[in-house]
Formats: C-alpha cells, structure tokens, sequence
C-alpha cells in the first residue's frame, strides 16, 4: 500500500485550512526544494509527473511524512536520481557530512539507467478512437483489485458502486506511464459515490466525486 493511499483512514489530526496570506514558500529552502524537484524531473523522466508520484508513494512513512511536504518532495527526487543512475545510493548523505565538517568519502558515480522513453506530445490529455465505455447517469463499480505496482485506484473505492457524472477527456494511464511502459491513454469519468457505500450506514452524509480511468472501472450489476 502507497503511503500516500490514506483516503478514508482516520487518526491523521484535523484537516488545517491554508490562510488567505499564506506565502507560496514559508521557509527559502522550500522554494529550492521545489527548483531541485522540477529540475530532476527534467533529467530523469522528461517531467513524468505519473513518475514522480511514483516516487512519493514509494517512501516510508517517515519520510513521506515527518519531513513536511517539500521535504518529501526532496526525498521522493532523492529517489529517482538515485533509480536512475544519476546519484549513487548514499551520496546526498555523504554530502551533507561532509558539509558539517566530516571526513567523509562519496560513493562512485554509477553507470547512467535513465529510460529510454519519451512522451508522443506534451501534457497529459491525449485523442482515443475508441468509443467511451460508460456515460453519463451509468451505474458503475471501482474494480476490487490490488495492482502489483503504482496505481491512482483509490483503495476505500475499490469494489464500490458509483455512478458516472461526467466523461472527461482521455489521459495518460498513470500506472504505466509512471514506470515508462507506454502512454496507454483511456476515458476517464467523473463517479460520484455516496459516503454510507463507502464508509457503511453510520458515515456522514455526503457524496464524493473522484476522477476514475476506464480500466478502474465495470458496470455495475
């Protein structure tokens, strides 16, 4: 499970609400981080946002959580130049010794495992000549499955009846597209599901709408 799959989980503390004057960075090292972020992207990925995600759910909890948010951004690109051959494993560690004065030696530059991959045309949305699966006023379900790797199928939706809001144009499939094995573009819907089929008849009464790929998705029977 993703670290970052926490949708539905309970015991995180209130929810605090950003304040109308809140700077964009609080502190100057969170807008290096988010420089650092972006320019490693550029070397390892072409700016695959679906790989970065992959980078930030694969980190424990402490790191995706007790460094605050540009800190998991620094440990999640940590990760992908480290993946990629362009840092070695424990050299951004090494540095900072070394910063504080310790005798320290850097581990060898690696041999380069950047992917041979590029994106067919910028951005994210992408034309499909296949017909979409479901519209609007369908009743669907979430497929009620645990995919080997990376996914943007939430886990509290998964074998829950929604029904389809909206056709969205069809987008990269992020769970391929983040580990560089193809763009495989589909529909995606807007489903809206009630909370009490989410959460049981006790839960507050709302509904919530999530943004679902085709292939997350079968009729509802």
């Amino acid at each position: 499970m993703s670290i970052a799959d926490i949708g539905g989980t309970e015991g995180w503390g209130p929810v605090t609400p950003p304040s109308r004057d809140e700077p964009a960075f609080g502190e100057k090292w969170e807008g290096r981080a988010f420089a650092l972020t972006l320019l490693s992207m550029g070397r390892v990925s072409g700016q695959n946002l679906d790989a970065f995600r992959r980078a930030l759910g694969e980190l424990d909890r402490e790191k995706y959580l007790d460094d605050g948010y540009y800190g998991r951004w620094l440990n999640a690109s940590e990760n992908m130049l480290v993946e990629s051959g362009i840092l070695a494993p424990g050299a951004v560690d090494a540095r900072a010794r070394k910063l504080r004065g310790e005798d320290v030696e850097e581990p060898p530059v690696p041999e380069p495992n950047k992917p041979d991959y590029a994106a067919t045309a910028a951005g994210s949305l992408r034309e499909v000549d296949a017909p979409a699966a479901f519209a609007v006023g369908d009743a669907v379900r979430a497929k009620d499955v645990e995919p080997a790797g990376f996914t943007r199928l939430p886990r509290y939706v998964r074998g829950r009846r929604g029904t389809v809001e909206l056709v969205q144009p069809a987008h990269l499939l992020p769970d391929t597209h983040c580990v560089f094995q193809g763009e495989n573009p589909q529909h995606v819907y807007s489903v809206r599901f009630d909370s009490r089929e989410l959460w049981g008849g006790s839960a507050e009464s709302f509904g919530l709408t999530i943004e679902m790929y085709e292939s997350y998705l079968e009729p509802a029977s």
